[in-house]
């Protein structure tokens, strides 16, 4: 009986590593992050530099920075309901483990989000469920959150994207006064936009900036 008892465990812990990078996604800084690191990538206009895999490790690396303290507490609340051994169901030690993770949530979605999705819910779900659902309910904060940090990374990079953009119009009118219409405006600029960018030292001031939207 142990053994199937052990056996089950297992499973369940193996099928759980397979939701990792659902959960990186959907429940952390990293969506925010990429999305801010790959418009920026786009608005220079070098497709391949940093690769995508350098982007995707930076967001990475990044998220695990911002969420250190988060996952931290997890990680005690997790342990404490391991050592303290009580008979309590697994649904109420998986609410204690995860309640770090909604506050980090709640702190960086909009309740006007929170809100809407709760509205939806006592439509879509069963009544019984419904009736139950409250604002502060995992699962109506996880869409919640990620349409906030969606929406916080977009206009960030289109913050960022705009001087990139005034460069290349810039660029493209001077050639075109010059009557160097032969001339591809990408030739000029590219190499003024790469030059500007190092100067101001971007890419430090872009990650400081995305760690300064949680504090």
């Amino acid at each position: 009986m142990n053994g199937q008892a052990d056996s089950l465990t297992i499973t369940l812990f193996l099928a759980s590593l397979s939701l990792l990078p659902l959960l990186l996604i959907t429940t952390t800084s990293f969506l925010k992050t990429v999305i801010v690191l790959l418009i920026t990538r786009n608005a220079i206009g070098v497709q391949q530099v940093p690769p995508s895999t350098a982007v995707y490790a930076i967001a990475m690396m990044l998220t695990g920075y911002i969420m250190s303290p988060t996952l931290h507490s997890m990680a005690d609340n997790a342990s404490a309901a391991m050592n303290a051994k009580s008979h309590e169901a697994w649904t109420d030690t998986a609410s204690r483990v995860v309640d770090p993770l909604r506050t980090f949530m709640l702190k960086h979605s909009k309740e006007d989000d929170r809100e809407v999705f709760l509205e939806k819910a006592k439509k879509l779900w069963p009544p019984e469920q419904a009736e139950k659902a409250t604002i502060n309910d995992f699962f109506i904060v996880v869409p919640s959150f990620m349409i906030s940090e969606m929406q916080a990374g977009f206009e960030m990079g289109f913050l960022v994207y705009v001087p990139f953009l005034v460069i290349d119009l810039i660029v493209s009118n001077l050639l075109l006064a010059l009557g160097m219409q032969m001339v591809s405006p990408m030739t000029i600029s590219l190499p003024l936009k790469l030059f500007l960018f190092v100067v101001i030292e971007g890419w430090g001031k872009l990650l400081h900036a995305i760690l300064d939207t949680y504090l």
